[in-house]
């Protein structure tokens, strides 16, 4: 049964209809509009059908006539069914859109066709057909009878032909990991609702596709109307990301108090948020543009996320990985100590015995006999060492060391040069032009500073690091803090680059387990303290009590970069920890700039082995590393496709490596004033010219010419590819040059008779192998923001380890104990130099 009215034009009347009466209650004419003093005669008639689902209607529209289509469905409080309404325009160029009203008991949907939805720009696209799905708010009764109606009217004269078809959505309801998969475009959004099972307080809502384009938006909103499902209002409320092939979100039950909640599917109409072309651009702002066939076919599968039984699995496997650290640490000193105690027990035992009981004198290993051969002053000698010298030497006491090596490195050492290479002097040996221009250094002749002063520099590094932590860390964690916060309160996930597959929630945190997987770098940097700190109180009781060997034999003792070091491991645990708060391009710094810290510590820490009296000080070190950072950060703001900034670096990185290749090889002895190319010119007229000969240090020169072979190639890398990620690229440079530093070092170290303990070569090999696991888990690549977030999205993985760590966590894991080793190795490498005189010790 139908019903007509007929009113003037922009009267505003109301009907009713209710099934089953067949009757209108009434219709109320209140007055007619006069348009600049001329009253408007032109009347409308409206007709009211009754209309039933899944039939669809053809049917034209002017402004003369108006159509309300009635439909009725029961609704009942344990299920929800879904209602969409698909509108087609089947008129060329109308003269007005037509406005589709539908409404409801608790909610008014309106949209008109051609939908016109914007782009960038200002750009218009215009759909003729839409399809949306209607808000179903809950009701409390079980079961009750809805009518909702779809007015159609326009403005248009002539008659504008249309389609409308209402029908039931199937699966509205999803169903726990039960995949649906469905099609949407940016006039016909999808959205579905989903109840939290008994049992389940958190899911995570995953939604993939076969192809990238066209670009997508996935949302989650609460139970309520209106749903904002389109693209200019979908960001409007709730959490929401852009998506190409995958998205996925983590749900969590106290996040909405109906215990339920929306999902929604919006196709973008343009691409260029997922990193796709932009393909229209209108040179008139009016102008409509064909957006083309923008369909997407989707598949969304919710499924349960992890119980707190493995948030508790996580942080107790977390715990007694690292924990185990300590106890093999504690297990190691106590066989350690026990060892030294037996051995000093044996020298004990054979001091006390006669010569005619053990057939020979003291062994000349024992710290007794060596005080006696200190005392008698024969370490002053400038004699020659002589073939009983070498062959006093034993296993378990000075390493025995090729006769002719010993015998330069003792006479270059104790300034027995002829005396036309020098003029006789008196001061000859305090002469540092002299002593460190030798063609064959030993550590004595750069260790001849005050012990108090020097430890006293090198403490300054650990002070100066540990300022810096606290006046670095307190901002960024405020900073990440407030990312956190907008996160949440906007619902914007493209803030973060996380791996959405694998982020497990904890209070206001998104992403808990690439938190956690930090505390290694804090537990293994504090227990390196501790190893430090024991070694340090061992060897100044060894000071005290005036041991010949802590005086006067092995590499100096400074700990104080071993604590830098140490403090850098864990400052780079807790700052890593505040970039995975929140992971993206304008904080990925924070992860960085301590991993420069402990690349720039390792080099200064091995130079100074040999180098003690003129490694740099912390304040022009640190300096160093702060240019380093703030060149890091100028090529993730500017660096990216820019020219000039890489023509500008590149020729600052290639200086700065020939500055720092002539103050290693020439051991400080120059300087960079007005006359250094006079200086150059006579060298090159000299050493190249007049005569041509070889330089004179050969071992320092492999290295050096080496390093700028590989500085100068990476230099070209950078200035020819240009990589997105710059912080990544100076990152890789500081780790090239300390790897190649530590290769040399091992390998002249060998070359020059010495041996690598067992202790540290079992660090050596450990840390290698755990280097290259962990590197293997790095370049995984869960996440990229060099990408667009909705691009990054497509290399996220689910879990690999107790359903909680990803392979990010793993790096973390694997890299900190690497991290861990490395330091061991460092601390470790030269203990066999503990018994060897400094003048027996060469400087490479």
């Amino acid at each position: 049964m139908s019903n007509c009215w007929r009113s003037r034009r922009g009267t505003v009347f109301s009907c009713g209809f209710e099934p089953g009466l067949f009757s209108c209650f009434g219709v109320l004419l209140l007055t007619t509009h006069v348009l600049y003093g001329e009253a408007n005669t032109n009347t409308s008639v409206v007709v009211q059908k009754d209309a039933q689902f899944d039939i669809t209607y053809l049917d034209t529209v002017t402004s003369e006539n108006q159509t309300i289509y009635a439909f009725n469905h029961t609704v009942s409080k344990n299920k929800t069914e879904g209602v969409r309404v698909s509108v087609e325009l089947l008129s060329e160029r109308p003269n007005g859109p037509v406005l589709f009203v539908v409404r409801q008991k608790q909610a008014v949907l309106s949209f008109q066709v051609p939908l016109i939805l914007r782009g960038l720009y200002q750009r218009k696209y215009q759909y003729t057909q839409v399809g949306r799905t209607l808000c179903q708010p809950p009701t409390l009764a079980l079961s009750e009878m809805q009518f909702f109606y779809v007015d159609v009217s326009t403005l248009s004269t002539s008659g504008v032909h249309y389609q409308l078809r209402v029908s039931r959505v199937e699966s509205f309801t999803l169903q726990t990991d039960k995949k649906f998969t469905f099609n949407a475009t940016p006039s016909q959004p999808q959205f579905f609702k989903y109840v939290f099972p008994d049992g389940e307080d958190t899911v995570i809502v995953k939604v993939n596709s076969q192809k990238n384009f066209p670009c997508s938006v996935m949302s989650i909103q609460d139970i309520q109307c209106p749903v904002y499902d389109l693209d200019n209002n979908v960001a409007f409320i709730g959490m929401y990301q852009t998506m190409t092939k995958t998205g996925a979100i983590t749900v969590q039950r106290k996040d909405f108090p109906s215990n339920s909640f929306y999902v929604v599917v919006v196709v973008k109409t343009e691409d260029e948020a997922c990193g796709g072309p932009l393909k229209f651009y209108s040179l008139l702002p009016d102008e409509l543009l064909d957006a083309g066939n923008r369909s997407k076919t989707l598949d969304v599968v919710v499924s349960p996320a992890i119980n707190s039984n493995v948030y508790i699995m996580g942080v107790l496997f977390c715990l007694g990985i690292f924990l185990s650290f300590y106890i093999l640490t504690f297990l190691v000193a106590c066989i350690e100590n026990k060892r030294l105690h037996r051995k000093r027990a044996g020298l004990l035992k054979a001091a006390d015995m006669s010569p005619a009981e053990t057939g020979k004198g003291l062994s000349p290993a024992s710290p007794y006999e060596y005080g006696s051969f200190a005392d008698n002053g024969s370490t002053m000698s400038s004699e020659p060492v002589t073939d009983s010298m070498a062959s006093a030497e034993t296993n378990d006491g000075y390493m025995e060391r090729p006769l002719d090596v010993v015998g330069r490195c003792r006479q270059e050492s104790l300034s027995s040069v002829e005396e036309d290479d020098y003029d006789t002097l008196a001061d000859i040996d305090s002469d540092k032009n002299i002593v460190r221009t030798k063609k064959y250094l030993c550590v004595s002749d750069l260790a001849r500073k005050d012990k108090r002063v020097l430890n006293k520099k090198y403490q300054i590094y650990f002070w100066n690091i540990a300022t810096i932590a606290v006046f670095y860390a307190l901002p960024v964690i405020q900073l990440v803090i407030t990312y956190q916060t907008v996160v949440n309160v906007t619902g914007n996930q493209d803030i973060c680059y996380y791996n959405f597959l694998c982020a497990h929630p904890l209070g206001a945190l998104s992403s808990f387990n690439n938190i956690l997987s930090n505390l290694g770098y804090v537990m293994l940097g504090l227990l390196f303290l501790l190893i430090v700190l024991q070694r340090d109180i061992l060897h100044n009781r060894a000071l005290m009590r005036n041991d010949t060997p802590a005086l006067e034999c092995g590499i100096p003792k400074h700990f104080g970069l071993f604590y830098a070091m140490g403090t850098a491991l864990m400052m780079e645990g807790l700052l890593s920890a505040c970039y995975h708060v929140c992971p993206n391009y304008t904080n990925f710094q924070f992860d960085t700039s301590f991993m420069y810290m402990i690349a720039g510590l390792c080099m200064l820490k091995l130079y100074q082995k040999r180098h003690p009296d003129i490694n740099a000080s912390a304040y022009s070190a640190y300096a160093c590393l702060a240019a380093v950072i703030f060149f890091s950060v100028l090529g993730v703001v500017f660096g990216k496709g820019n020219t000039a900034f890489w023509v500008v670096f590149s020729v600052i990185h290639i200086v700065a490596t020939m500055l720092l290749s002539t103050q290693l090889y020439y051991v400080g002895r120059w300087r960079l004033d007005s006359g250094i190319l006079r200086r150059i010119l006579y060298v090159i007229y000299t050493d190249c010219i007049r005569q041509c000969s070889g330089p004179m240090y050969i071992d320092r020169m492999v290295l050096l010419v080496m390093g700028n072979i590989v500085n100068w190639s990476l230099a070209a890398y950078g200035l020819i590819k240009r990589p997105n990620d710059f912080a990544s690229y100076l990152l890789a440079i500081a780790i090239c040059n300390l790897l190649l530093y530590f290769a040399f070092y091992i390998i002249m170290k060998l070359r020059s008779g010495e041996r690598v303990l067992f202790l540290a070569l079992v660090c050596i090999l450990f840390t290698a192998v755990v280097w290259g696991f962990a590197l293997f888990f790095f370049f995984q690549g869960l996440s990229t923001w060099q990408k667009t977030p909705a691009e990054s999205r497509e290399h996220n993985r689910d879990c690999i380890l107790l359903s909680f760590f990803d392979d990010h966590d793993i790096w973390h894991f694997l890299s900190s104990i690497a991290m861990f080793g490395s330091f061991l190795v460092l601390l470790t490498m030269d203990d066999d130099l503990d018994t060897i005189q400094r003048e027996k010790i060469y400087v490479f």
